[in-house]
């Protein structure tokens, strides 16, 4: 049974959907099968994994919504042993719909439990909001993985986050835990960044990958030609990074030797 690892931040621009796309890009590649769900309604890992939003038959909308089931929506992608289940605008009214219907809070636990099976992991690419779809995501999770930025306000709204994370695991998902904490936009560089660093493991003792993601060009202009960065340059330090995290992340789940090569 895959395990399912819900990406989050209630803050933006931290480098949330880039982790998604890119460490399901460098497992898939390890030879695991990955599904990256996406339910930001943004949908910038759909785009991101060279899906065309424009062409969508369903959605992650229609899963949550309980109008298709989670198999009718998932899509092969052009990359080793990734999936895709797409995510679109329609999203963006699932908050207001959400709120009436009956067990909200886990529709998409009960949808992703139907498919677990198939995939080794699972990653969630949840909305930069702390919301009833990422309340879904967490009682979907048996884990939770942090993308924090390396700068001043890296902090703000943690404990936010970690509030609704022991709420949920209070009320609906006794089991959810922190899966680690990523650092990224990392520059050596600057007296600032050691000092987020130092500050983050604090916050989060022995929860933080040793694997930082710096600041890097290919890393931004990779999305733009919808592949994950390791496929648009293979030798760019945003590949080596997504790649060592990756081996960091199978490590820690004892999942270092390829399952399908």
């Amino acid at each position: 049974m895959g395990k399912t690892v819900a990406i989050v931040n209630q803050k933006g621009g931290v480098g949330k959907t880039t982790t998604a796309v890119n460490l399901a890009a460098a497992v898939g590649a390890a030879g695991y099968r990955v599904l990256l769900a996406d339910i930001d309604p943004q949908g910038n890992a759909t785009t991101g994994l060279g899906i065309n939003k424009k062409k969508l038959v369903a959605s992650s909308y229609e899963v949550i919504t309980g109008n298709a089931q989670a198999a009718q929506t998932i899509l092969a992608t052009a990359f080793a042993n990734v999936w895709v289940m797409p995510s679109s605008m329609n999203l963006a009214g699932a908050e207001l719909e959400l709120v009436e219907l009956p067990q909200r809070e886990s529709r998409l636990k009960t949808a992703l439990s139907l498919i677990r099976e198939d995939y080794d992991f699972i990653f969630m690419d949840c909305p930069p909001a702390l919301g009833l779809i990422t309340i879904n995501a967490l009682c979907a999770a048996d884990t939770v993985m942090v993308p924090i930025q390396c700068e001043y306000f890296a902090l703000e709204g943690l404990s936010q986050l970690m509030n609704s994370v022991r709420q949920v695991k209070r009320l609906y998902n006794p089991l959810i835990d922190i899966e680690g904490v990523i650092l990224t936009m990392y520059d050596g560089r600057l007296n600032l960044t050691q000092a987020v660093v130092d500050e983050v493991k604090r916050f989060f003792p022995r929860r933080v990958y040793s694997t930082v993601i710096p600041r890097n060009v290919r890393l931004s202009e990779a999305p733009s030609f919808g592949q994950p960065v390791m496929y648009y340059d293979r030798f760019s330090r945003g590949t080596q990074s997504y790649q060592e995290l990756a081996n960091e992340f199978m490590a820690n789940n004892n999942a270092v030797a390829s399952r399908t090569e």
